[in-house]
C-alpha cells in the first residue's frame, strides 16, 4: 500500500483529495473542524518535503453553483488548522485554475473552488478527471469520507497517474484500522451493532458474523429481534417485516458460534419525548402504548461483562436515543466500557455517524482507539465491498 511516505515531494506538485465537507452554521462558519484536522499530517508532509499542495474537495449538494456552497468560506480556518495561509481559486478547471497552479510555489497550498459545482463530478466523468489530473505531479487520496464512490476525483482521476498515485496517511490509517477488525483481529472479538433499523445493517452483520465470537444487538433495530422472538414490546420501533430476517440471523449465528446479546431490560417512556414518564421494564414484556428508547441498567451490566473480556470491539450504532437525556446512559455505559477495554489493552474501532456523534458528545474521541471519519464508506468496507476510492490507487 503506497502512501505519501513512499514519494519525496521535492519541487513536486501534490494533487490532494481531502474530504473538507465540514458542517457550516447560518454565519457560514465551520462548526466542526475533524476533518480538516485529520488531513494535516498527510499536507504537513508534503509542504515539509519541498513540495506544493492542491487541495480539492467538495462541500455539500449544491444545485446550481450556490454560493453558501463556495469553498471560500473554509480558507480561513483551513489556514488557521493548516497553520499556512491557503490560497483560494474560484474554479476547479480551467484557465483560472491553471493559472493559480502556475504561480505556486513550494511550501504553498492551494484550495480549488467546490468540485461538485460540475455535475461531471459526480457522474465521474473521464474528461473532467483529465482537466483535473493536468493541474499536479502527483495523486494523493486521503478522503476516506468520499472513498466509496465513484467520483471524477475519488477514482477516475487515479488513471491519469499509473505511477504516481498513493493515499494519504489518514486514509491509510483509515484501512489498516478497519482490517484490524476485519483481517487481523485478535480474539474474542466483539462488534456492537445499533441504531434504528435491522435493514439498514444487515450487510455488515452478514458479513462480520464469520469474524466475531459476540455480537451485541441495541438500539431500536433490537426490538425488532426481541418481537421475532415472542417478545411483547409496546410501541417501541420495529421492522414487522424484518422478524424472519432477525431470526435468520439469530440461526446462522447459533451455527458459527457467534454468541448474540440482546437486551434484557429497557427505559421505556410513554412518548418519544425528553419530558415523557419513564420507567424500566423487561425488554420483552412492554405494556402497550409505551416504547423501549434505552438500555435498561441489567442490559448495561451484561453488555459491559462481554466487552471485558473482548481484545477487539467495532462499536457501529448507538443502543438508546441518546440525543435526549433521559436515554443516553445506555449508550454512556457502552462508551464507558469499551474506554475500560481499551485501557486494558483491547483495540477498539468507532465508525457510523451516529456512534461518531455519541463519541464526541460524551468525550470518548480519546479513550478509544480509533474513530473513523468516514460513515458510509467505513459501512461498505465492513460489509466486504470494494472501494472505488480505494482500488483506483491499489490497481
Amino acid at each position: 500500500m503506497k502512501t505519501v511516505n513512499d514519494f519525496d515531494f521535492n519541487n513536486k506538485k501534490a494533487l490532494i483529495r481531502v474530504d473538507f465537507n465540514v458542517p457550516l452554521n447560518d454565519d457560514l462558519e465551520v462548526t466542526d473542524t475533524t476533518r480538516i484536522e485529520a488531513a494535516k499530517p498527510t499536507i504537513i508532509k508534503i509542504l515539509e518535503d519541498g513540495g506544493s499542495c492542491i487541495l480539492m474537495t467538495h462541500l455539500g449538494r449544491p444545485k446550481n453553483k450556490e454560493e453558501r456552497f463556495s469553498l471560500q468560506h473554509i480558507v480561513k480556518t483551513a489556514s488557521e488548522i493548516l497553520g499556512v495561509n491557503v490560497k483560494f481559486v474560484e474554479d476547479c478547471i480551467g484557465n483560472m485554475a491553471t493559472e493559480a497552479v502556475s504561480n505556486l510555489v513550494p511550501g504553498e497550498i492551494l484550495l480549488l473552488e467546490n468540485l461538485r459545482y460540475y455535475e461531471e463530478e459526480t457522474k465521474g466523468d473521464r474528461n473532467f478527471a483529465q482537466q483535473l489530473s493536468a493541474l499536479g505531479d502527483i495523486y494523493v487520496n486521503d478522503a476516506f469520507g468520499t472513498a466509496h464512490r465513484a467520483h471524477a476525483s475519488t477514482a477516475v482521476i487515479a488513471d491519469f497517474f499509473p505511477q504516481n498515485k498513493c493515499f494519504g496517511l489518514l486514509l491509510a490509517s483509515e484501512i489498516e484500522n478497519v482490517n484490524k477488525v476485519l483481517t487481523n483481529s485478535q480474539a474474542p472479538v466483539t462488534a456492537i451493532i445499533g441504531g434504528a433499523k435491522v435493514s439498514s445493517k444487515i450487510t455488515i452483520i452478514e458479513n462480520i458474523l464469520d469474524k466475531v465470537d459476540h455480537l451485541i444487538i441495541g438500539g431500536g433495530m433490537a426490538f425488532t429481534f426481541v418481537k421475532a422472538k415472542g417478545g411483547s414490546i409496546g410501541s417501541s420501533l420495529v421492522e414487522e417485516d424484518k422478524q424472519e430476517l432477525a431470526l435468520e440471523i439469530l440461526e446462522k449465528a447459533k451455527e458459527k458460534n457467534v454468541q448474540v446479546h440482546l437486551p434484557t431490560d429497557a427505559i421505556i417512556a410513554d412518548s418519544f419525548s425528553e419530558f415523557a414518564n419513564t420507567s424500566i421494564s423487561d425488554a420483552y414484556t412492554i405494556s402497550e402504548g409505551w416504547m423501549g428508547l434505552d438500555t435498561g441498567p441489567k442490559t448495561n451490566e451484561d453488555f459491559a461483562e462481554v466487552i471485558a473480556v473482548s481484545k477487539t470491539i467495532l462499536w457501529n450504532g448507538p443502543v438508546g436515543v441518546f440525543e435526549m437525556a433521559p436515554f443516553a446512559e445506555g449508550t454512556i455505559a457502552l462508551g464507558n466500557a469499551i474506554a475500560h477495554a481499551t485501557k486494558e489493552g483491547a483495540f477498539s474501532l468507532v465508525g457510523g455517524g451516529d456512534s461518531v456523534a455519541a463519541v464526541k458528545k460524551f468525550n470518548f474521541t480519546d479513550r478509544v482507539s480509533y474513530v473513523s471519519t468516514g460513515g458510509g464508506a467505513m459501512l461498505e468496507m465492513l460489509e466486504g465491498k470494494t472501494l472505488p476510492g480505494i482500488n483506483a490507487i491499489l490497481e
